[in-house]
């Protein structure tokens, strides 16, 4: 009887042992199928003469497909016209504002990344119609990553008009707004106004400069690509300060002739932000 029992009990042992050695292997295969994380991303090592390659890859690219570049450049263009109705008409939210064109700028050279990338494709040729769908295949992570842009694009536009509402009595108009902004008693507000949004520019700088075209190539989501940026300027600190400096001066001085430097600056430097991005993230 017990040579019976013992007969019965080794066949109910033998499932045991193999869900116990299936569940030992289990964590092992679920760590090998499980993608690399963003952090174990490698990223380039940059030079100080980088950021001037990017605009000169930048110019060529714009070179190569002149009529992506000018449609783009018109985009711009009535953006700046924009600024300048929203100057004429509430001074104290130009700069606020502003803003809001670093926000917009990147989604609106989508296009112009999608050209960039079919350009170093042997086999695709960029047309206006493909970067206009651009954002298709990744509307959705996109929408989120403009989401948390926007809020850091409106935390800005309050703190610069308390800025403005603490510094002035009344918010200034446009008759007199030049005179009082270089008013030299008027130098603690100009201070003040230029830190607050040296602060928020820096922070939508350093987590979009990559991301937007990371996202439109690999399709990743938003947090992996704002944390990609933001480690490729924790990396680089130097030249990417150089980069955005670049940005800054080249759109400042393009402004300057009733914003037509913009029909060329613009593509450019969304060409130029492209080859920034491929420099910056290796290819998988």
């Amino acid at each position: 009887m017990a040579e019976a029992l013992q007969a019965h009990a080794v066949p109910a042992s033998a499932p045991e042992a193999e869900t116990a050695e299936t569940t030992d292997e289990r964590p092992d295969a679920e760590a090998e199928a499980r993608a690399p994380s963003v952090f174990s991303l490698p990223l380039a090592t940059l030079s100080a003469g980088d950021p001037l390659r990017w605009l000169k890859l930048g110019w060529d690219d714009f070179r190569r497909c002149p009529r992506i570049g000018l449609f783009y450049g018109l985009c711009f263009f009535l953006m700046g016209h924009a600024l300048l109705a929203v100057f004429q008409n509430a001074p104290a939210y130009v700069l606020a504002l502003s803003a809001g064109f670093l926000l917009m700028g990147p989604f609106l050279c989508l296009g112009l990344y999608d050209a960039s990338k079919a350009l170093q494709t042997q086999d695709h040729r960029p047309s206006l119609r493909a970067s206009l769908q651009a954002w298709r295949p990744t509307k959705g992570t996109m929408a989120i990553f403009a989401g948390v842009l926007l809020i850091l694009e409106m935390l800005w536009g309050r703190a610069s008009l308390v800025v403005f509402a603490v510094s002035f009595n009344t918010m200034p108009e446009k008759a007199n707004i030049l005179a009082m902004l270089i008013d030299p008693e008027n130098i603690a507000f100009l201070v003040t106004y230029t830190v607050v949004g040296a602060v928020f520019a820096g922070l939508i700088f350093t987590t979009s400069v990559i991301s937007i075209p990371m996202i439109m190539d690999r399709q990743v989501d938003a947090i992996s690509a704002g944390l990609t940026s933001i480690r490729a300027c924790l990396q680089n600190p130097g030249v990417m300060l150089l980069w955005g400096a670049l940005i800054t001066g080249i759109i400042l001085l393009a402004m300057l002739p009733v914003f037509l430097g913009l029909f060329v600056a613009g593509p450019v430097i969304g060409h130029a932000t492209w080859h920034a991005y491929r420099h910056i993230v290796p290819k998988e």
